[in-house]
């Protein structure tokens, strides 16, 4: 599974679109979740995103580096790596970042791919996220505007966000915002695509907001309003035509129905943040193991345990077992199995 160049990233893009379908974008913060998405996507033959959050590259610095560009560095450099032995293609993205964090995560990654084009390399990340949902709409586009011409440059493309998801995720903490502020207007989204589209060769998704909340919630908890997609879509298409459509990301969906999914594809969303599901899924399995084999994984009592069972390999493996098959559940739930575009 070779990283995508921008060419291959903005087919996956286009196709997905086209065919109502769209990508698992997963978050990890480790050399085995990230390994663990490249099986997932691998086993459902579907083409996936890997995202790195500003907490995500912290943690894979290290507690002493904390250091959240080199942590995603480091992932994203192990991800190039073991790509080519799968065959599905995978895109490189990083999620979430606020205006403060800027010039500590985002910009110093702009950098490095700048600096590995002027070596022959290829970029590091495909795409990038600022996340100015926080802002007016205005101040959040004059940030996005020169972020995208940045992006543009290098061919990475830029997702942003107009209005709030819900909820906290990775130290973003949207919690009690007022309700109007969780949908995105149709007014929203004109503006951001009439601001946007004026940067030449400039690529760009917009997470719309319709209700998500970020969290864990039981199904049918969180109420999505998927048509808002659609009702902004149709402004922007009344104005600019077909070909203005917009790639739109799907934030916040656990504990979001099935229907509202799908019906979320018919309004182009290309890509859904997945995340919390994929934390759990690979927590559980080390849970059972602890809790099954309590006196082998402890020195309990003056005994010496058992090797086998707190060496940190043997519930990995279990864990990222459980993670994959997680990922694997995404794509499937997202139409996306079996849709690679890798020809080999």
């Amino acid at each position: 599974m070779p990283v995508a160049d921008y060419q291959t990233y903005c087919k996956m893009l286009d196709t997905a679109r086209e065919q109502h379908f769209a990508f698992p974008a997963i978050n990890v913060s480790s050399v085995t979740t990230a390994n663990a998405v490249l099986k997932g996507l691998a086993q459902a033959k579907s083409d996936g995103l890997i995202q790195v959050s500003t907490g995500g590259g912290e943690f894979a610095s290290g507690l002493d580096v904390k250091n959240m560009a080199l942590g995603a560095i480091t992932l994203a450099q192990h991800v190039h790596l073991l790509a080519d032995q799968y065959d599905v293609f995978v895109a490189l993205h990083t999620d979430h970042c606020t205006k403060s964090k800027l010039d500590g995560f985002v910009r110093p990654l702009i950098e490095e791919t700048r600096k590995r084009r002027s070596q022959g390399l290829p970029n590091l990340f495909n795409s990038h996220m600022f996340d100015g949902s926080d802002l007016p709409l205005e101040e959040n586009m004059e940030i996005a505007v020169p972020l995208l011409k940045d992006c543009a440059e290098l061919e990475i493309i830029l997702e942003v966000e107009a209005g709030v998801v819900g909820g906290e995720e990775d130290g973003v903490n949207h919690e009690g915002v007022p309700s109007e502020k969780l949908y995105t207007t149709p007014e929203d989204m004109l503006y951001v695509y009439e601001k946007l589209s004026t940067v030449e060769n400039g690529r760009f998704m917009l997470a719309a907001t319709f209700g998500n909340v970020h969290g864990v919630y039981k199904p049918g908890n969180v109420k999505l309003r998927p048509a808002i997609l659609n009702e902004g879509q149709d402004a922007v298409r009344k104005a600019y035509g077909e070909k203005a459509m917009m790639d739109l990301v799907f934030h916040g969906g656990s504990g979001s129905e099935l229907k509202d999914i799908h019906e979320t594809l018919e309004y182009g969303v290309v890509k859904m943040n997945v995340d919390t599901d994929t934390q759990y899924a690979y927590t559980r399995p080390i849970v059972e193991h602890m809790l099954k084999n309590f006196d082998a994984v402890l020195k309990v009592e003056g005994e010496v345990g058992n090797k086998k069972f707190y060496d940190p390999r043997s519930y990995n493996k279990k864990a990222e077992e459980a993670m994959a098959n997680r990922v694997a559940q995404a794509a499937q739930d997202l139409k996306a199995t079996g849709k690679t575009i890798f020809k080999g």
